[in-house]
């Protein structure tokens, strides 16, 4: 909780955070010592997050350190946003993770969570909506 006090606090000073973005721990090809954290632990800090940090205005599921099932369920644990279908991803990769999503498969997947897919520039500026899919 201290972490997210402290990022709160930042946020009521600057406003400089367009939004949350919850990456967890990948323990695989590195040194550090630690364990990966349930999905039910993730889904319950997201939404944690999306309580306590009220004054942001988005928070970002991860379907890239989660898998598309748990990205799909952040949708209901606070997440507004799915971020991006990651041409080319290299941080969490280098840990021994490698989820990929083409744009078709991101709008099914908002679709069946009874969602709204949209596009949005990195300002979160709505660029167009979808169809809904199945």
């Amino acid at each position: 909780i201290e972490h997210l006090k402290k990022i709160r606090e930042l946020q009521d000073e600057t406003g400089g955070f367009r939004a949350f973005i919850s990456w967890t721990y990948q323990p695989g090809s590195n040194d550090l010592a630690g364990q990966k954290i349930s999905s039910l632990e993730y889904l319950r800090f997201l939404a944690l997050s999306r309580l306590y940090l009220d004054n942001f205005d988005h928070i970002q599921g991860s379907w890239v350190t989660q898998g598309k099932k748990i990205g799909q369920l952040t949708l209901f644990f606070g997440a507004d946003d799915l971020g991006s279908i990651m041409i080319e991803e290299n941080v969490v990769r280098s840990a021994g993770v490698a989820y990929r999503m083409n744009q078709q498969e991101m709008i099914t997947l908002i679709s069946k969570a009874g969602k709204i897919p949209a596009q949005r520039d990195t300002a979160y500026n709505r660029l167009r909506l979808f169809p809904a899919s199945e």
